[in-house]
């Protein structure tokens, strides 16, 4: 592992979608790890100290924006990216609102978020 590889936590119930995010950020050049809800992205987010946070927004145990609130409380420090399909201007208020950096709908192509992130973590991509 590259010790200068960011990190990116990956929060979404969707298997198949964390697989193919994972894939496209270790393309260029970062480390992911996965939850598949909010909880257990909490609790992965104190032990590891993610760089960044993607997360859904609907998830069973523990939604989106109920766990955005809590990082912003545990590790205010880690920017969030809500990659949902609720994207629109009012559901983006309530998700700053409660922590959140940025959302990025799921209708746009995936490989939107790399660049986003590669942004925010000030970090080259390959």
């Amino acid at each position: 592992m590259n010790p200068r590889a960011k990190s990116i936590l990956l929060v979404d119930d969707n298997v198949g979608l964390r697989k193919s995010l994972r894939t496209l950020f270790e393309a260029s050049g970062f480390v992911c790890t996965e939850a598949e809800n909010g909880a257990q992205g909490l609790e992965m987010a104190e032990r590891l100290r993610p760089d960044l946070i993607v997360l859904d927004f609907s998830m069973p145990v523990m939604n989106g924006l109920e766990a955005a609130s809590l990082f912003r409380k545990r590790v205010p420090e880690i920017p969030i990216i809500m990659f949902t399909m609720f994207a629109d201007e009012a559901f983006t208020k309530v998700a700053v609102a409660a922590g959140v950096s940025e959302v990025i709908s799921k209708e746009r192509a995936a490989s939107h978020l790399v660049p986003r992130v590669a942004s925010l973590l000030k970090f080259p991509t390959k």
